[in-house]
């Protein structure tokens, strides 16, 4: 029996996670599940962000679900203080996560849904591959009363890896994004890529793009992406923006992924929205999108991902609309009619 950690976290967090849970109970019932504080909740109640305990499970799991992380009871400047986003760093380094896959695919029912105009989004249908344990997030970080520093550094290795996780998903084209005229880490970034490209993936498309044109780009042309490559703090920027495509963050997953055969994380790639938590309004689609990633690239259960991802889009058709889609589902409304198309297929 395939064992999941949940990890609720903080804000709406436990709420999302919960109608997860409802839906994966309908697709995947033999699944057994072990629940572990993370992020503010661990914080509370234990002094860390991660404890030992958490991160053993974890490691010892077929895959995790991390509903969310964070908010202003947490906040602050003092580097001696724990943060709730450490856990999340933590989980990511502990388990050896260095490819985080995020799908962006806005649903026809909710073109309008989005900022951008109907005919720019149109049949966008890219992925967001970002390296996630290298870069400036996890470099040395020093701080003085009058400097501070962070060093951000890659490898021939971390770059390679990452790679070959976008050549392989992509369909025709990967787009390697960097700041290869200023940064020695992007000049690092492009030659490795051109390396690998021409060694072992020949028949992609690769093109380069700088991040700043590759942030007009996303909201200006969405439909030329296919694969986007880039590292960390790059990749952070750019799926969040990517988010506006389908009309609110609260409907992107997203899957991090290390080596073959160890688990991934699964997570929406929303917050954890104090200002709505508790009140059964959040939107819980990315969460049980993110569900679904786990039955696909977690467990290898393709038609239960694909009857849950059907599903929502399904209910998107027949007119769900939570708040953050400028409807006036609840989170339980949302979740029930992701079940009621799931009982039909």
């Amino acid at each position: 029996m395939p064992t999941i950690v949940t990890l609720p976290g903080d804000g709406i967090g436990p709420e999302v996670l919960a109608a997860a849970r409802r839906i994966l109970d309908a697709v995947a019932p033999d699944l057994d599940y072990t629940e572990h504080l993370v992020g503010g909740a661990s914080i509370d109640a234990h002094g860390t962000a991660l404890t030992d305990e958490t991160l053993d499970a974890c490691r010892a799991a077929d895959g995790v679900l991390l509903a969310a992380v964070g908010g202003p009871k947490w906040d602050t400047t003092d580097p001696d203080k724990p943060r709730p986003e450490q856990g999340l760093l933590g989980l990511r380094k502990g388990l050896g996560l260095f490819a985080n896959l995020r799908p962006v695919r806005p649903l026809p029912a909710l073109y309008d849904a989005s900022p951008l105009r109907r005919e720019i989004i149109e049949n966008t249908d890219l992925l967001v591959v970002r390296e996630l344990t290298g870069g400036i997030y996890f470099g040395e970080k020093t701080r003085t009363a009058t400097t501070a520093t962070d060093l951000c550094s890659y490898s021939v290795e971390e770059v390679e890896r990452i790679a070959r996780v976008a050549f392989r998903a992509a369909r025709s084209r990967v787009t390697s994004v960097d700041k290869a005229n200023v940064l020695e880490t992007s000049r690092l970034w492009r030659e490795v890529v051109h390396r690998v490209h021409g060694e072992e993936f020949p028949n992609v498309l690769l093109e380069d793009v700088l991040v700043d044109n590759a942030a007009m780009q996303l909201v200006a042309a969405p439909r030329h992406f296919d694969v986007i490559l880039t590292e960390n703090m790059f990749g952070d920027i750019l799926s969040d923006e990517a988010a506006m495509i389908t009309g609110s963050i609260g409907m992107l997953p997203s899957a991090s992924l290390g080596a073959e055969g160890d688990p991934g994380l699964f997570e929406p790639v929303h917050g954890s929205a104090p200002d709505i938590a508790g009140q059964g309004v959040a939107n819980p689609l990315a969460m049980i999108l993110s569900a679904a990633l786990l039955l696909r690239h977690g467990l290898g259960r393709e038609k239960e991902a694909a009857a849950v991802e059907s599903a929502v889009d399904a209910a998107l058709d027949g007119g769900l609309r939570t708040r953050d889609l400028g409807g006036e589902a609840t989170t339980d409304e949302a979740t029930q009619a992701v079940l009621a198309h799931l009982e039909r297929t």
